[in-house]
């Protein structure tokens, strides 16, 4: 059996990050794949089962990467105010950080592997968001909402901001840049808008 060897595996990731973003999950392939990382086809099976499990591989470590990035400085008895400020600047580093991984994340986001990945989310992380949410809710600093409405509420705010950033432009403005006001003013009105 082969060894693994780090700086290949970390080669061959790369290059699949990078040619799902290009070219979608309809054209990926390992054949593909070992063409473009300069490897045979049999080198890529010593680190994934196949296709899917490298999918899942990938995603799974930059979902990771990406909420403990999140989370960094996060405590549950925070208020909700400072957690909130927090998430949405550590987001925002990585997502500024690692474009191509939260490219490749979004490519994946609405397939069936994203749903063990959600799982896997919720099994790591579920624990200090649900504390950090329901402190809030307890000190009166947040109103009680089913998650799908909190979520829209308090991060699609921020996401669009990074996307029209990474645009450079929006509807109505052909030049647009990301400002620490611009930040600060969405996250004050989500933060009016999740209060009681």
């Amino acid at each position: 059996m082969r060894t693994r060897d780090v700086n290949k595996e970390n080669s061959i990731r790369e290059k699949a990050i990078e040619m799902i973003v290009k070219e979608g999950l309809d054209g990926f392939s390992m054949q593909k794949l070992a063409k473009a990382a300069a490897v045979s086809p049999a080198t890529l099976y010593i680190y994934y089962k196949d296709r899917d499990d490298l999918i899942t591989q990938i995603a799974t470590e930059i979902s990771n990467r990406l909420m403990e990035s999140s989370l960094k400085g996060m405590h549950p008895k925070m208020s909700f105010a400072d957690g909130m400020a927090l998430q949405w600047k550590n987001r925002m580093e990585f997502f500024f950080k690692h474009p191509l991984d939260i490219e490749f994340i979004e490519q994946i986001r609405y397939t069936p592997t994203y749903d063990s990945i959600k799982k896997s989310i919720r099994q790591n992380f579920g624990d200090v968001l649900g504390k950090f949410v329901h402190n809030a809710i307890n000190r009166g600093e947040l109103t009680p909402l089913p998650f799908e409405v909190y979520w829209a509420i308090a991060f699609a705010p921020l996401y669009q901001l990074i996307k029209f950033h990474n645009q450079g432009e929006t509807p109505a403005s052909q030049h647009f840049t990301i400002s620490d006001e611009i930040v600060d003013q969405t996250l004050q009105l989500v933060l009016k808008a999740l209060r009681p």
